[in-house]
């Protein structure tokens, strides 16, 4: 498949999008890798791909707006999405964009700068809570070292196949690294849904470039490339 790759933003991107890179080229795709959304307003190159896959943290806050989508960009993805193409968010690429709220309709939901929390990056246990589902064909439970997201905002019509939980703790969070009782249970890390015509494959994990090297986070990457440009 020709995939655009769009990474870029503040994340370790520098990590990870080089594994992403190798392993999608790997098993045999065509992979575009860049940072300049400008593709995304640009109808006839943009349609050229099989499927767009977000290793990006596009939020358009205050010393943040060098990464934001435009309004052109913002409807060439949606347009792109909408007409059949398949979509694959991974992490943060979920974060809500402020002014853009029906991002969330394209991703099924995730992150809210402000509302959103994990406990610090460290190793916890993978669940898959749908065994048939093909996000997971060939990927048994595992342990890997992450960040375990919560506080998210989730949208209806999300289908569930991967999960983590996490008992109840007090950790650091925000720019002051205050305390925060952070509540335990078990919070969705993978599903899939449809916008308009499109297929679109979200995971959360994601965070770093050994995060990137875990075999079943690779492989469930390239089943949703599989799932989300399958006719």
């Amino acid at each position: 498949m020709k995939l655009l790759v769009i990474s870029g933003g503040r994340h370790p991107y520098e990590e990870s999008t080089p594994v992403l890179e190798r392993f999608l080229k790997g098993a045999g795709h065509d992979i575009t890798v860049t940072e300049d959304p400008s593709v995304l307003a640009n109808a006839s190159d943009l349609n050229s791909y099989d499927a767009l896959v977000f290793n990006t943290r596009r939020e358009n806050i205050p010393d943040f707006g060098e990464w934001a989508l435009s309004s052109s960009e913002q409807n060439g993805m949606k347009d792109f999405i909408r007409s059949g193409k398949g979509f694959v968010c991974l992490h943060i690429s979920t974060c809500l964009p402020s002014g853009w709220p029906e991002y969330h309709d394209i991703t099924g939901g995730g992150w809210v700068s402000g509302t959103s929390f994990h406990p610090p990056y460290g190793r916890f246990s993978v669940n898959i809570s749908n065994s048939g589902h093909p996000g997971v064909n060939g990927v048994a439970e595992f342990d890997t070292d992450d960040e375990l997201y919560m506080g998210l905002a989730i949208t209806e019509g999300n289908d569930v196949f991967l999960t983590g939980h996490t008992e109840n703790g007090t950790h650091p969070w925000g720019p002051d690294r205050a305390p925060k009782d952070m509540p335990g249970g078990t919070f969705p890390l993978g599903w899939t849904r449809r916008y308009g015509q499109g297929k679109v494959f979200t995971l959360l994990l994601g965070h770093d470039g050994k995060s990137f090297e875990s075999p079943e986070f690779q492989q469930m990457v390239l089943n949703g490339v599989n799932w989300s440009t399958a006719s």
